[in-house]
């Protein structure tokens, strides 16, 4: 036998061997895959307790080089009274509560100033005799805010200036007529007093 028949042989015997292994499948019939070469799922209930468990603890760089451990399952227990109760007491809330009463400062209303030789209210001379940070409430309002009317009554006027004079004249401070000033900061929209303020110390 030559060679080359020799090879033909070897080759044809080799392709039957290969076909001889492998499982035969009829039209229309899905082949079965074989069970060593297919890679099993995680079950849905293991993926499910891995999603929901709770990381135990953060680590956390501390600013001196070592790292905290935080932990996270925990809840904060502010709105439990048990816990809050064993922590505070009845002195410590009446001590609390006194503190915060000597911070509260009652700011008296004074009379409008008028400019000298006229009738006319000095918003300049109001900015520096109030004292009240811009938004701090010293005059009972109805509580009644409407935000569109407080828009359409403030664009009335050319300029903030402009409607706190008006508003000093018409009702202000004390009363809010016009419906600009409703936070009852004696401010009427959203006129400042702090640049009359600093210019009145800095002179």
């Amino acid at each position: 036998m030559s060679n080359s028949l020799l090879i033909r042989a070897l080759t044809a015997g080799g392709a039957l061997a290969l076909l001889g292994a492998c499982e035969p499948v009829e039209i229309g019939q899905n082949p079965t895959p074989n069970a060593a070469s297919v890679l099993p799922l995680p079950s849905p209930m293991s993926v499910e307790q891995q999603s929901l468990a709770p990381a135990a603890a953060v680590e956390v760089d501390d600013p001196t080089g070592a790292v905290a451990s935080v932990d996270t399952t925990s809840l904060s227990d502010e709105n439990d009274f048990e816990a809050v109760a064993a922590r505070q007491s009845i002195e410590s809330d009446a001590k609390r509560l006194a503190e915060s009463r000597a911070k509260y400062v009652v700011i008296e209303p004074t009379d409008l100033p008028v400019r000298p030789g006229t009738n006319e209210i000095s918003i300049i001379e109001y900015a520096l005799r109030t004292t009240n940070p811009v938004g701090v409430q010293i005059y009972r309002r109805s509580g009644l805010y409407n935000e569109e009317l407080y828009l359409r009554s403030c664009n009335f006027y050319a300029s903030p200036s402009e409607a706190q004079q008006v508003f000093l004249k018409r009702s202000g401070p004390k009363m809010d007529w016009m419906g600009l000033d409703p936070d009852g900061d004696g401010f009427a929209c959203s006129w400042d007093p702090t640049p009359f303020r600093l210019a009145g110390s800095s002179g």
